[in-house]
């Protein structure tokens, strides 16, 4: 599935035993499969420098001010003049913005759906389907976090294990809320998250829990969003409830009172088209654009296929290849609307003295990614090969299906805060340097990039998809592989960060703006 939509071009059969991958015959760079050491021969090659694994070399000179060339697209320029066999990262390669031509709706392929497979899930009264039950307990504003801590933790075990269809009861609590301007961008955001938990597919009853004083007032978010108070959405604030005390026992009353009715949700055979897939990596390194990432879209290509909706994320991480995407857009307007996201990207940091290669971290660097080029190419092999059919702001509910596109920070509990309250009932989460993520409502799968971590990490890791270097799998096997992983944790399979009982402190709304 990795056609000339992907910047991923694979290695041919006379590089097998090679310890330099090419990943193009256009490429000037070649990555280690493992350590290289001094006075190393490979190939026509004598190594003067050692390499570490997953690190770049020169496979040819490379004068001062040229193009460093890796996935055939630009990740850098040369600061120096580099040899033939050279080491190549953050001392010898400089960043440049990208220059690539955007052209619009040039290569939108077309997908054949067919809705074939299923899955087991919470199919709720407004059409959409969750591939959890949870009940939520919402804290419109971080003073009442607290009160809904303890309203949650005063449910204990000894009583949910009476309702077996109710996967828990989780709280969502945030540091905002007040103190901020109740207009413009960083209000939108948070309203939009707070009412898109609330509706949820995953979430089967809420309770709003407020101060009663903030700015991000219960009532302005439920009138905002059309939604009504009942049984299955309660609210309450600390200030009329009489204090903490009273708060958190009438608080448990309202769950005790809940748990019943949304215990009465049972899973039904549902098709696959009613998934709506997450895709996030965290913690990247120099495989995650030759093995998880690349898998991952092959997985996000067979949901497309069968009319389910696969969200791409994180707009600092497509920075330098979104051409890549706007040529696959169905409409020259969405290609727009991706333009404007990064254009909105390059201003934001402009104006507080940032630039967007502040990305890779020192530990993506440590990994041996150099430039944000050079991770973005890799992080938008996740989005598979498919058409882009839509754009959306941060947390907006997301009401195409296929290959979309969500605005938001490459800081990822933030970023997939967003995607679940746009609606995603799982999330898939590669990581190269290692990751413990979880994500309540939505399941949250880890796809190792190499496996080396995996094995460092086998508590954490789900899938290993190093195994496409170090075993020799192909990407449409390892894709395969997760595809079927996604449809099996939808049925209820717990993933391992659920088994740990990780995802209770990742619910982070993206702030913008200032605090008063």
């Amino acid at each position: 599935m990795n056609d000339k939509t992907s910047p991923i071009v694979w290695m041919s059969d006379k590089q097998v035993g090679n310890p330099i991958l090419q990943l193009s015959a256009e490429d000037n760079v070649g990555v280690a499969l493992r350590s290289l050491k001094v006075g190393e021969t490979v190939g026509d090659v004598c190594l003067t420098q050692a390499i570490p694994k997953g690190h770049k070399l020169a496979l040819a000179p490379i004068s001062a001010g040229g193009r460093v060339l890796k996935y055939a697209q630009t990740i850098g320029v040369a600061r120096a003049d580099i040899a033939l066999g050279e080491h190549i990262h953050t001392h010898n390669l400089d960043f440049q913005n990208n220059d690539a031509a955007h052209t619009f709706c040039s290569d939108v392929p077309e997908t054949d759906i067919q809705k074939t497979d299923v899955f087991q899930g919470y199919q709720r009264a407004d059409s959409r389907v969750g591939t959890r039950n949870y009940i939520a307990v919402i804290s419109s504003v971080n003073c009442s976090a607290t009160a809904v801590h303890h309203i949650v933790k005063s449910v204990g075990d000894d009583i949910l294990k009476q309702y077996p269809n109710v996967d828990g009861i989780a709280a969502f609590t945030h540091g905002t809320g007040c103190g901020m301007a109740t207009q413009g961008e960083g209000w939108e955001n948070l309203q939009r998250v707070l009412a898109g938990y609330a509706t949820h597919p995953n979430v089967g009853g809420v309770l709003f829990v407020g101060l009663g004083c903030e700015a991000s007032q219960i009532q302005s978010t439920l009138s905002a969003y059309s939604l009504s108070r009942g049984p299955l959405l309660c609210t309450m604030n600390i200030q009329t409830s009489g204090g903490h005390k009273k708060t958190v026992k009438q608080g448990r009353q309202h769950l005790l009172d809940m748990l019943p009715e949304v215990n009465q949700c049972v899973r039904q055979s549902t098709p696959a088209s009613e998934l709506v897939l997450a895709l996030q990596c965290g913690g990247s390194d120099a495989w995650s654009g030759i093995t998880a990432n690349p898998a991952l879209g092959y997985a996000a290509d067979l949901l497309v296929a069968q009319g389910a909706t696969a969200v791409l994320a994180e707009t600092p991480e497509i920075y330098g290849a979104e051409h890549l995407l706007t040529r696959r857009a169905v409409s020259p307007d969405v290609a727009n609307q991706l333009m404007e996201r990064i254009e909105w990207w390059q201003s934001y940091v402009s104006k507080h003295n940032g630039s967007l290669d502040n990305n890779p971290s020192p530990g993506n660097k440590l990994g041996g990614l150099t430039t944000i080029l050079e991770k973005s190419l890799g992080a938008v092999a996740k989005g598979g090969t498919t058409a882009l059919s839509g754009v959306y702001h941060y947390a907006q509910p997301i009401d195409a299906r296929g290959f979309v596109f969500m605005d938001s920070p490459g800081y990822d509990p933030a970023s997939v805060t967003g995607q679940v309250a746009s609606g995603c009932n799982l999330v898939t989460f590669t990581t190269g340097r290692g990751s413990t993520f979880g994500c309540k409502p939505a399941p949250s799968l880890k796809i190792a990039t190499n496996t080396d971590m995996y094995e460092q990490l086998e508590d954490d890791m789900d899938i290993n998809a190093g195994t496409i270097v170090s075993d020799g799998d192909s990407v449409a096997d390892v894709g395969q592989r997760i595809y079927n992983k996604l449809l099996s944790v939808a049925s209820g399979e717990n993933t391992l960060s659920e088994m740990h009982g990780i995802g209770d402190n990742e619910f982070v709304p993206w702030q913008i703006g200032a605090t008063m």
